[in-house]
């Protein structure tokens, strides 16, 4: 889930791959439910792109959660969206196989079929209705090797087998917070499971200026994972605003050659804090637990692990 700016426009495609968009986007468009739609969790918004005829934005319950690019799969125009593209596209060459825990318009998906063909995913989405309106308006159901559950993330993590995925990436939220259960130790266990000895996790996590839930959830999986980092827009990591930060963890060294330059040359630039230095900053944070009580949801005020300490001016740094 971004913030509430505008998405930063990041990648064009060639004048000739601008053409196919183009007619394909027009093939397309007509398929699309423009409007807001009744969904299981509450409402979607399908809004056309006024810049770009193209382009979508999905806005589910007020919230912009995805653009989707009908004719250019590796448009990505949400920074964090971004990130994680950069992310992907440093890991090793070849398919991947990918579990997203969180999928609204599926962005991140299309882009995987698109720059790594061959990828085997699936999309764990826990609206059904919202899962069906995108099949029928973005074509969902044509892009080979996506498939898409739906049902809870968590309960989805744990039907897939040991060592089967080399990407799990987590983009779910109720409103502007990622579900409690889906930060936990006990998570993060499974998220070891379920990942290849030298597989990646990606989540993303919508934050305050103190950077409560980033630390918090740094701290959990540094539990179980060897390697943890972050990435931020810098004014974020100062503490001056609200936004996205995305957490990368794995038991293999992380594929972060080149990406601190990709990083910085964005057109929403953004820092990477390396895994020293955020062991460094959650020293003496205890993880998030799950609750005693299984159907008792992990509070925003994160009492499960201790509070963070004081920040000081670009703490992350």
């Amino acid at each position: 889930m971004p913030d509430r700016r505008p998405p930063a426009r990041t990648r064009r495609a060639t004048n000739r791959d601008q053409v196919g968009s183009a007619q394909s986007a027009r093939s397309a468009r007509s398929a699309v439910p423009a409007g807001t739609h009744p969904i299981d969790t509450g409402e979607v918004t399908l809004t056309a792109d006024p810049g770009d005829p193209g382009g979508w934005f999905v806005i589910v319950n007020g919230v912009p959660s995805s653009y989707v690019h009908l004719g250019d799969p590796t448009r990505l125009d949400f920074e964090y969206v971004r990130w994680t593209g950069d992310i992907l596209d440093h890991l090793p060459s070849g398919p991947l196989r990918v579990t997203h825990l969180g999928g609204a318009g599926c962005t991140l998906a299309r882009y995987v079929t698109a720059t790594r063909p061959g990828s085997r995913q699936v999309v764990f989405e826990i609206d059904g209705a919202l899962v069906d309106l995108v099949r029928e308006g973005f074509g969902l159901v044509r892009d080979r090797g996506i498939r898409v559950r739906t049902g809870d993330a968590r309960a989805g993590l744990a039907s897939l087998r040991d060592g089967s995925q080399d990407v799990v990436i987590r983009d779910a939220f109720t409103g502007n917070r990622v579900p409690g259960h889906l930060t936990t130790l006990e998570f993060a266990h499974e998220l070891v499971r379920v990942l290849d000895a030298s597989g990646v996790y990606v989540a993303n996590v919508a934050d305050r200026t103190e950077q409560r839930h980033a630390r918090a959830e740094a701290a959990t999986l540094r539990e179980v994972f060897a390697h943890v980092a972050l990435i931020a827009e810098p004014s974020q990591l100062r503490g001056r605003r609200y936004g996205n930060v995305l957490l990368l963890a794995s038991n293999a060294e992380l594929p972060l050659d080149g990406l601190t330059r990709r990083l910085a040359s964005g057109a929403v630039r953004a820092r990477l804090v390396l895994p020293d230095r955020v062991a460094e900053l959650v020293a003496g944070l205890r993880p998030l637990r799950d609750p005693a009580e299984p159907d008792k949801i992990v509070e925003d005020d994160l009492t499960e692990g201790e509070p963070p300490r004081e920040r000081t001016e670009d703490t992350w740094a």
